[in-house]
């Protein structure tokens, strides 16, 4: 077997979860809604970014002749006729977890709609109605014009709000570099309800050293981060107009984090060269935001335990190609115990007398392992999300331009 096989291998077991992890009965309220996660007490656990994800896993699916595309427009279709008319939001916000059957808020949900899965929905809902058009890109632009960005922005500070309230107003802040990039996009280049461009001047850039890499971090400093607004937007030889670079910018932060596994300061059974990698993921005490240093201004995670997620380095295959693909061969060749019908499980921690895997996979994590895997191989979503004129009009104001390369 050729190395670069195991993206394959890899690719169809992510695409399986989303297509078989949803709720596929036409006439349920929640249909076409995805799993959170596969753990066996979580079967009604829906997560709108793992649909977000499974919106674009669709589109590579029927590229790859996994699936017909008669039957990926039926699922497509319906999945956005139920968030137009069933999904549960807030001033077009959806709620980060909804039930599977109802498509409503889930019981054990955050009390608040949430910006940046809302965010993660729709990137995977503008790639799909590029794609397929005619009804479809309706729906989608239906539900894009109900979202009030104006909402979720704190004019005083100029940035977003973390969360918002109806009664009360918004709180908390996305004050520093994270995953949000993709707010912007969406915010600034909404028709209806725009935030002002400047707001993509609001969040704080701080920049870090580890070890031979500078970059901006994330507070904790886990890769998804680094990963998520990657999946969709193309940041290759673009600069904003500040001359930042974010796609190298997420080169040296996944670098860091494979030199912070080879210097192993904590002498973790499990970290070197060819395994590597940590961020949001399952660890043996339940899910963890694991990141690495430096971190920023105090803010540590909640512990490194040796917990390795392949999502990290995997998620990253765009912008490390040949230690991605190592460390894939290394996990296939050596470590059978961590592959599952859907790929690669969530985690693995290598502490102790026995080695502990995760007992599921998770859909954000299986997502940006799949859109990254075909952004790596063909640039399919990158090209469908950058040829959508909101899209362009979007990055023009906030200053995102393509360079020669």
């Amino acid at each position: 077997m050729k190395q670069e096989e195991i993206l394959n291998i890899e690719a169809k077991g992510c695409f399986d979860f989303f297509w078989n992890e949803a709720n596929t009965d036409p006439a349920s309220p929640g249909y076409g809604l995805i799993r959170d996660n596969t753990a066996a007490d979580t079967r009604d656990f829906a997560s709108i970014a793992s649909v977000g994800f499974g919106l674009s896993a669709i589109i590579i699916g029927i590229e790859r002749d996994w699936i017909s595309f008669k039957d990926g427009k039926k699922r497509v279709l319906g999945t956005m006729k139920t968030f137009w008319n069933n999904a549960e939001h807030s001033e077009g916000f959806f709620y980060h977890f909804l039930n599977l059957q109802t498509a409503k808020k889930f019981e054990a949900s955050y009390d608040c709609a949430s910006i940046i899965d809302t965010s993660i929905f729709l990137n995977g809902a503008l790639t799909a109605a590029e794609y397929f058009g005619g009804e479809i890109e309706a729906l989608f632009e239906k539900i894009y014009r109900r979202v009030d960005w104006t909402k979720y922005y704190d004019e005083a500070r100029n940035m977003y709000f973390m969360g918002y309230n109806p009664e009360t107003g918004g709180f908390g802040a996305w004050d520093m570099y994270a995953e949000q990039m993709m707010q912007y996009i969406l915010g600034v280049g909404s028709p209806t309800h725009a935030v002002p461009a400047q707001i993509y001047d609001g969040f704080e850039r701080s920049l870090v050293t580890y070890g031979d890499y500078t970059f901006y971090n994330s507070p904790g400093g886990p890769l998804f981060t680094h990963q998520f607004s990657h999946a969709w937007f193309d940041f290759r030889d673009v600069r904003d107009a500040d001359g930042v670079d974010w796609f190298a910018n997420s080169v040296a932060a996944t670098l860091a984090q494979r030199e912070y596994a080879m210097d192993n300061p904590d002498q973790r059974a499990g970290y070197h060269g060819n395994s590597w990698g940590v961020t949001a993921c399952q660890g043996p005490n339940g899910y963890v935001a694991y990141g690495t240093p430096p971190y920023k201004d105090g803010i540590i995670p909640e512990g490194n335990d040796g917990t390795i997620a392949p999502a990290a380095a995997a998620g990253s295959i765009v912008f490390t190609p040949k230690e991605t693909l190592d460390m894939m061969w290394y996990l296939y060749e050596n470590m059978p115990e961590l592959w599952d019908q859907y790929g690669m499980l969530d985690a693995y921690n290598l502490e102790g007398e026995k080695a502990w895997y995760a007992d599921r996979v998770i859909g954000i994590d299986k997502g940006v392992t799949l859109l990254m895997i075909e952004n790596y191989q063909t640039g399919l979503i990158w090209e469908l999300y950058g040829r959508n004129h909101y899209v362009k009009k979007a990055a023009g104001m906030l200053g995102l331009e393509r360079v020669d390369a």
